[in-house]
């Protein structure tokens, strides 16, 4: 490491990754936008899933001012956050062979819908199963994973094979294996994961693209304000009242 704080190094990290990320993956967000303009054009429904702390970022996608009103979280019990006892259970959940299926099930996705999967990793049974089988559905998969972890660790589903395997279109988050950007001499392990504000950041710009491209359509796109603005909630309830039937999060 250099001779530059910990704080320092942290942030450059980060901005090279972002800067990856843009350069690198630059085809893949716009077409993942334009997937996601697709749908909503076509009357389809949004949904996003992460499991654990991959679902900070499908989290921040769904009832955000400024997102896309239309994007859903498809939640796993168990799986989703860290608020689950003990928290290690989680982690456990996600090499349950057959849970994605069961949540699927029980679901509202359905043919013509999208379904973002984010998994850091991309090799835990659940993100493939739940890829596997809502492909099955005639659901469009987006993944967002590190494409590294594909060759440098061994997949924990039946198949042998990762997220980005089963997927109509891939995110690459660029993030090393390990989710660690920093090591010092003493200190044990390497720390100061990335994975959280690169992946957000990816799947920022991803929306940003589907609203352009809705407007440039003659469309316009189903977007919520901040209620903490004048005219927000007003705003905010035409726009739930218009697509309803496409949005699960409100009862």
């Amino acid at each position: 490491m250099s001779d530059r704080a910990p704080a320092g190094q942290f942030l450059d990290a980060a901005i090279d990754l972002l800067r990856r990320v843009r350069d690198e993956e630059a085809d893949s967000i716009t077409a993942a936008g334009t997937l996601l303009a697709d749908t909503v054009e076509n009357g389809g429904r949004l949904f996003a899933f992460g499991a654990g702390h991959s679902s900070l970022a499908a989290q921040d996608l769904v009832y955000r001012a400024g997102g896309l009103a239309l994007m859903n979280l498809l939640a796993v019990p168990g799986v989703v956050g860290v608020d689950v006892r003990p928290a290690p259970l989680g982690s456990a959940l996600e090499r349950v062979d057959g849970l994605a299926s069961a949540v699927l099930d029980s679901s509202p996705l359905r043919a013509g819908d999208t379904l973002l999967i984010i998994s850091l990793s991309g090799r835990n049974a659940l993100p493939v199963e739940m890829a596997m089988t809502a492909r099955a559905l005639g659901v469009r998969v987006i993944g967002v994973t590190s494409v590294a972890y594909a060759s440098e660790t061994k997949s924990r589903h039946t198949s042998g094979t990762y997220l980005k395997d089963h997927c109509d279109l891939v995110l690459d988050t660029k993030i090393a294996v390990g989710d660690a950007e920093l090591t010092l001499d003493n200190v044990p392990a390497p720390f100061a994961p990335a994975s959280t504000v690169v992946t957000s950041a990816l799947l920022q710009a991803v929306m940003a693209t589907t609203a352009a491209t809705l407007a440039d359509r003659g469309l316009e796109p189903p977007l919520l304000r901040s209620g903490n603005v004048d005219g927000g909630h007003d705003w905010n309830s035409r726009v739930m009242e218009q697509y309803q039937d496409r949005i699960f999060y409100r009862h």
